[in-house]
């Protein structure tokens, strides 16, 4: 049998040869993205060498498949572990510009409010592209996933952590958000005494949980309040951030303090609850493992209503 070679249609051999160049651009192309602050951040390729300024936006990397690109972070930068063997690059009070300069990053990723200003502006003079990451709301976490992936490289990565992390608080809002509704007051600090207001993303975590922020309604976003405010408020359960593997540089609030007061709703019915704070506290996936943490705790006040 004799097989005749066929020469491909004109026609055909343009498209293949169009979607080649195409995909050659596309490749090649520059990535632009929207930061937590409205700036356009763009970068010619992919981020090869990424420094991060803050914890929450190390596990933000690692999680958008980002950690074999990170050259350097700051002080607590400990999760996942292997976090913890990168450079340090300074801490929330201070950066090390030499060494972030000497590390020579294609992209730094900034925590806007626990950045010193000044220090951003040197930044800023180095020309280096700046993501800031500053995530209010619960799904501002996938959404910060998704534009670290398009910077990284790594979308595809980046896409399913974000779907996950989706489906986590999903599954938390259908089991608990419609439970009796539980008050709840949220210690952030005991001298003075502060708390936070519905704008910050633990009141969302509240609400998920069926809860209500009994002072969700105050300014600032950290707001001090007296402590016969929070009595007269008689919340049914106190709620604080505990040392998780992050040691703080000073101890954290002790709740027993409020059992002075044993007709608070709280301490009678033994409401006092600690959360690990690196799950609580950090906007990133590990959020939803807080969540659930309080969610369970929310619904032991539930059922010690009847039964104290």
């Amino acid at each position: 049998m004799i097989r005749f070679a066929v020469n491909p249609h004109p026609l055909l051999r343009f498209v293949a040869t169009a979607s080649l160049v195409i995909a050659t651009l596309s490749a090649h192309a520059a990535i632009s993205v929207t930061d937590d602050t409205g700036a356009t951040v763009t970068l010619a390729a992919p981020a090869q060498r990424v420094i991060s300024l803050a914890p929450h936006v190390t596990e933000l990397l690692y999680a958008a498949g980002g950690g074999a690109k990170m050259v350097g972070a700051v002080s607590y930068s400990d999760y996942p572990p292997q976090a913890q063997q990168l450079p340090r690059v300074g801490d929330n009070k201070a950066l090390d510009l030499e060494r972030i300069v000497a590390l020579k990053p294609d992209l730094i990723v900034v925590w806007r409010h626990g950045n010193a200003q000044r220090q951003l502006d040197r930044l800023r003079e180095l020309h280096i592209p700046l993501f800031f990451s500053e995530p209010h709301r619960l799904d501002d976490i996938a959404v910060s996933l998704t534009k670290l992936g398009q910077l990284l490289g790594t979308p595809a990565t980046a896409d399913a952590a974000a779907a996950a992390y989706r489906a986590d608080i999903a599954n938390l809002r259908a089991q608990y958000s419609n439970r009796a509704p539980v008050s709840v007051f949220y210690q952030v600090w005991d001298r003075p005494l502060m708390t936070l207001n519905g704008e910050h993303m633990i009141s969302d975590v509240i609400a998920l949980c069926g809860g209500r922020n009994v002072f969700a309604g105050l300014q600032p976003l950290v707001p001090t309040v007296s402590t016969e405010a929070v009595l007269a408020a008689n919340p049914e359960a106190i709620v604080t951030a505990a040392p998780g593997a992050t040691r703080p540089d000073t101890a954290l609030p002790q709740l027993d303090t409020w059992r002075a007061w044993p007709g608070l709703a709280a301490v009678a019915n033994n409401n006092l609850f600690a959360i690990d704070g690196d799950l609580i506290n950090r906007p990133a996936p590990r959020l939803a493992q807080g969540a659930r943490q309080l969610c369970e705790d929310l619904e032991l006040a539930r059922s010690r209503r009847h039964h104290p």
